[in-house]
């Protein structure tokens, strides 16, 4: 008996949703990655929303939280290079088996330390408690880092507190006391007020931080990594922080979100024209033609071509060609000067001396 297509398409949307379940969750949608996706793209796509779904920034929505517990899962997976080979051809099941995924891990420590990331400042610190100090190391990074984004991994030896046998006076602080010497006689003094901690002694720990290096971050651009800095025996650890220093380039330079850059012609070519191609610091080849003539110190501007920028990456600056002509060496003929004469006709110019150095 042959079926109505009604029910056929209710017979295929619930094999679709079968399906789907016995797969489990799709970690590449929820990452918006493309299953082609590098190591980069998936590490850049997990911190971006991370940040917006993490419980510190949403304590009162729990969808935000779950779709954050699937972030994780999606991160722990795709980023272990032989989770992601099983979780391709088997799915999430097939990686539930080989005992990995979804555990709980919050991978995101790893790039922010204990989350005081918002506004640059420790999220829930309290001023009263004291805290040690804060270290600021420089990171070097080239241009094409800073245009296209790259992730750096370092290791961090650091000093912690650990509890061990005994205790010990802590948190002092002075307090007022009032004593009677008679009838009608009050004296108030000072007296030191101790509580008893555990004691504790100093060790190293190591630890793999991994710090992003924005698309479009700019000389002295800083990471805060909380609770990494140096330790404090009574309080909480400071910060390290790390400032981007974005090394010289040898063809481009920043200024902002534009990009200039010099480039020598020849005679010939500022005469008659040219085409030609420049690099660019992702790889693709910016094209510059010209028709008109070019003289020395001639600029042109090519729209998009500049520094993306940190709050949009879509919004580029422009980039600013500036061109330098070289001149032959030798001595022309004097059929040659005569030719030149005849071409450009420029007997009637006459020489204006003037302030090269004038405006600056």
């Amino acid at each position: 008996m042959k079926l109505p297509t009604s029910i056929w398409m209710v017979l295929f949307f619930v094999c679709e949703i079968f399906i789907i379940v016995l797969a489990g969750r799709d970690f590449y949608k929820i990452l918006g990655v493309p299953k082609n996706a590098n190591a980069n793209q998936i590490k850049k796509a997990y911190r971006k929303l991370a940040k917006e779904l993490h419980p510190d920034r949403n304590k009162d929505d729990p969808v935000a939280q779950e779709k954050f517990q699937d972030l994780g899962a999606a991160y722990e997976v795709l980023s272990d290079a032989e989770q992601r080979k099983v979780y391709d051809r088997a799915g999430e099941e097939g990686v539930a088996k080989m005992g990995g995924g979804g555990h709980g891990h919050d991978p995101f420590s790893s790039f922010f330390g204990d989350f005081g990331f918002f506004g640059g400042e420790r999220g829930g610190h309290d001023d009263e408690t004291p805290k040690g100090a804060d270290i600021v190391v420089d990171l070097s990074a080239s241009l094409e880092e800073v245009y296209n984004g790259n992730f750096v991994q370092t290791k961090r030896r650091k000093s912690v507190y650990k509890e061990t046998s005994g205790s010990r006076k802590c948190n002092c602080r002075n307090e007022m006391r009032t004593q009677q010497l008679g009838a009608g006689r009050f004296q108030m003094f000072q007296v030191q007020v101790c509580d008893e901690c555990p004691n504790v002694k100093l060790v190293s720990e190591t630890k793999t931080l991994e710090i992003e290096i924005e698309v479009g971050a700019d000389d002295g651009y800083e990471q805060r990594f909380a609770g990494e800095g140096e330790p404090h025996i009574e309080g909480e650890p400071g910060d390290l922080i790390f400032r981007l220093k974005v090394e010289k380039h040898k063809i481009y330079e920043r200024r902002g979100l534009d990009l200039y850059t010099n480039v020598t012609i020849s005679l010939q070519q500022a005469l008659n024209g040219f085409t030609m191609t420049i690099p660019h610091l992702d790889g693709h080849v910016v094209e510059v033609t010209r028709e008109k003539i070019t003289w020395p110190g001639a600029r042109i501007r090519k729209k998009d071509e500049g520094m993306p920028s940190l709050e949009d990456n879509n919004l580029k600056g422009q980039l600013y060609i500036t061109f330098d002509v070289e001149f032959p060496r030798g001595e022309l003929t004097a059929e040659q000067k005569a030719q030149v004469k005849e071409l450009f006709k420029q007997d009637d110019h006459v020489a204006k001396p003037y302030n090269g150095l004038q405006g600056y």
